[in-house]
């Protein structure tokens, strides 16, 4: 019973610590998040993101459907759609949130931002990997389409409405129709003006 116990509180204990560590990302990358209080209420971002970790969890252990009703139902409330067979990382942030649709077999590393209206798609009615790999430290501007098997490489970024059908290479920008990529520049924030992204 007490190993039961300890078990619970280690996992109470990581939630409190992945809770705080998304607020503080959600700091760093918005200039209108000033009050965890008003974040913690209001980001739906975060409340997809949440959500969808604990449906993750009930996927991974084999429960389907809970999953998918748990999936859909933050859909309803924040108009982002993530499915729980995706596999995102820590400190992951949308921006707005509304109309964002992450795929099955998408996956996304750590330090993530996405803006509103993005699409991680597939191609394929194939049961394979169809869906994009973001690595860490990538931004996608609102309205981007990543679609495919593709890889958009650490630290690029994708301009706002840009659709991607191709790699992006580590530390590139990729935008227009369809996105055509440009060197990368030393440091991300260095590559393009920072409007282009809403």
């Amino acid at each position: 019973m007490e190993r039961i116990g300890r078990g619970l509180l280690d996992r109470v204990m990581e939630t409190v610590a992945t809770v705080r560590e998304d607020v503080a990302a959600a700091h760093r990358r918005d200039p209108a998040a000033t009050d965890d209080r008003i974040i913690l209420l209001t980001s739906p971002g975060l409340h997809a993101i949440w959500t969808y970790r604990a449906a993750h969890a009930l996927w991974k252990r084999g429960a389907k459907l809970p999953a998918m009703v748990l999936a859909q139902g933050a859909r309803s409330v924040t108009g982002v759609e993530i499915h729980p067979g995706a596999t995102i990382g820590r400190r992951f942030f949308i921006d707005h949130g509304m109309g964002v649709v992450i795929g099955e077999t998408a996956e996304v590393g750590d330090d993530v931002m996405l803006y509103h209206g993005v699409t991680l798609g597939g191609r394929s009615m194939e049961r394979v990997k169809r869906h994009p790999t973001v690595e860490d430290e990538v931004t996608i501007g609102a309205g981007a389409r990543v679609i495919g098997p593709v890889t958009i490489g650490h630290g690029a970024q994708i301009g706002a409405n840009a659709v991607v059908v191709k790699d992006v290479p580590a530390l590139a920008t990729a935008v227009g129709v369809p996105a055509e990529v440009r060197a990368g520049a030393a440091h991300p924030e260095e590559q393009v003006d920072p409007a282009m992204w809403i």
